[in-house]
């Protein structure tokens, strides 16, 4: 009876990095309107909220 071994709970996976792994991003606008020279075109900078990846967008 003394041999008891005391287990952990496993812990709960975060709901935002399993979305992101998954590919469904959360996007903030991180820089609006800044214009790109070589291509003409103005370029908008996301960042998504959770994983802190970055894309770029050309208009």
């Amino acid at each position: 009876m003394s041999n008891v071994i005391a287990f952990k709970k496993p812990k709960k996976a975060r709901k935002s990095n399993t979305m992101c792994q998954q590919g469904h991003h959360k996007w903030d606008i991180v820089q609006e309107k800044q214009f790109d020279v070589k291509q003409g075109k103005l370029v908008t900078l996301y960042q998504c909220r959770y994983c802190k990846k970055r894309k770029t967008l050309l208009q």
